[in-house]
């Protein structure tokens, strides 16, 4: 063991004693040990580290596995104090070691040197069995206990999950059927229930199997510690992900392509778009779950080819538009992801006013006029609500005081209101047509003359 460690961390491979290092080995004679756990088959091989203290009556009495890994790095910290120790886990230390990272970020600071003795994986021995190269194919090795804690954080768990179902992934600390159970449930959200997976059984050991099984069955088999799961990549047809959906679409704007989406540009689509964003709304007001799912699909399609083809024209990726939105989310709500205190909407809002208002100044823009900006092709009606809200922050009305008086006479109270409004719309769609007035456009014109008055008249001064 080097003199300059105070703490040497040894790796006891996945199973057979023969798998351990010569490093590995020599470390074990040369020191204090301390076993995690004797539960692992190298244990029972070694005499150098058979008769050690080992850490299994933590797991006894501990409620969680977060308190088992602070017991015993508190226990490793005391004792490295007094003197040099080897603290020996099972595979490799820094592969699903919870109590091996903890060790190294509380040593330094108690002025202790940490020295790390490599071991074998469940990686190494599982691929074998596998068949596959880890590198060629892009493995993915995920803990577990990752896709629990997904689990346990629904429904606020989106863009958490720690694989992509487009490329193959092992999955190590599968080691009870109740996690495998969570692993299950896990996994549904990116893969067919029917999806082939692989349980490994014991690799390392002289009893290694493998099985391959449908995802749903998952749980229904024994587990325990020396278990991993295997899945393969899943086609992009088939797949649950908007990666794969992005995929799909630069495929279809490819070159061998579908001739309708190659020929598409951001103009051609802006009525789809249009279309897309109105159909939304109707699955909503449907309150049908899975009309707005179908919806919504359609929407995030558009999105998506938009994005496409900007990418085409070196415009920007969808990636950056990503980043764009983060930044500002981030930066506009301080009071989540910063020190800012806002406990109500209004603080909220108030806040993100300040915010776009420094935003401005940064880049060296004017200050926005107090009517914000309010998109031309919106339709003329919420249009016009848009501008008579926003006016009214302002203290100002845009109508003419005697004909809204009048309007609010006829109308009663909202009640009757509520009855009244829409027959005289109707009213007024028809005088319209009568004479021979697009009753959109009038009003749209009318938004758009309003508006200019406004931004001509009032001061661009945000009212605080």
């Amino acid at each position: 063991m080097s003199a300059l460690a105070d703490i040497t961390i040894v790796g006891l491979g996945p199973g057979r004693a023969e798998l351990l290092t010569l490093e590995a080995r020599e470390a074990l004679r040369a020191g204090r040990v301390f076993l995690r756990t004797r539960r692992h088959p190298t244990v029972a091989e070694l005499p150098e580290a058979s008769a050690s203290p080992s850490f299994d009556e933590l797991y006894e009495w501990a409620e969680t596995f977060e308190e088992v890994y602070l017991g015993i790095v508190d226990s490793l910290l005391f004792e490295a104090a007094r003197g040099p120790l080897v603290y020996a886990v099972p595979g490799h230390p820094l592969v699903g070691e919870a109590s091996a990272r903890l060790v190294l970020q509380r040593a330094p600071e108690r002025g202790l040197r940490v020295r790390i003795v490599p071991g074998l994986s469940f990686v190494d021995v599982t691929l074998p069995l596998l068949g596959i190269d880890a590198l060629g194919e892009n493995l993915q090795i995920v803990d577990a206990l990752e896709l629990v804690a997904c689990v346990e954080r629904q429904p606020f768990s989106g863009g958490g999950w720690p694989l992509s179902p487009l490329r193959p992934a092992l999955i190590g600390q599968v080691y009870s059927r109740l996690i495998a159970g969570d692993v299950k449930l896990a996994l549904f959200r990116l893969y067919p229930e029917d999806w082939p997976v692989t349980l490994v059984q014991a690799a390392g050991t002289a009893e290694a199997a493998t099985w391959e099984i449908p995802l749903y069955e998952l749980d229904h088999r024994e587990v325990d510690h020396l278990t991993a799961v295997y899945l393969p990549a899943v086609p992009v047809e088939d797949a649950q992900s908007v990666e794969a959906l992005q995929r799909i679409v630069a495929r279809l704007r490819a070159p061998g392509g579908c001739p309708w989406d190659r020929e598409q540009t951001h103009r051609t689509l802006l009525r789809h778009l249009i279309e897309e964003a109105y159909e939304v709304a109707d699955a909503i007001e449907s309150g049908d779950p899975e009309a707005l799912r179908d919806e919504l699909g359609d929407y995030l399609l558009q999105a998506l080819m938009h994005a496409q083809i900007a990418e085409e024209a070196g415009d920007f990726t969808l990636e950056e538009v990503a980043r764009h939105e983060i930044d500002k989310l981030v930066r506009r709500h301080p009071h989540v992801f910063g020190n800012v205190t806002a406990e109500t909407a209004g603080a909220v809002l108030a806040n993100w006013e300040r915010i776009k208002d420094a935003e401005r100044h940064e880049r060296g823009e004017a200050q926005e006029h107090p009517l914000g900006r309010i998109p031309a092709a919106m339709p003329a009606l919420a249009r016009a609500q848009a501008l008579i809200r926003r006016a009214r922050r302002r203290g100002l009305e845009v109508i003419p005081a005697g004909e809204l008086s009048a309007w609010r006479s006829a109308f009663g109270d909202r009640s009757m209101a509520e009855d009244r409004l829409p027959l005289a719309l109707a009213a007024l769609c028809a005088l319209a047509q009568d004479a021979g007035l697009d009753a959109e456009q009038s009003l749209r014109r009318w938004t758009l003359d309003t508006e200019a008055r406004l931004r001509r008249d009032e001061p661009t001064a945000i009212d605080g």
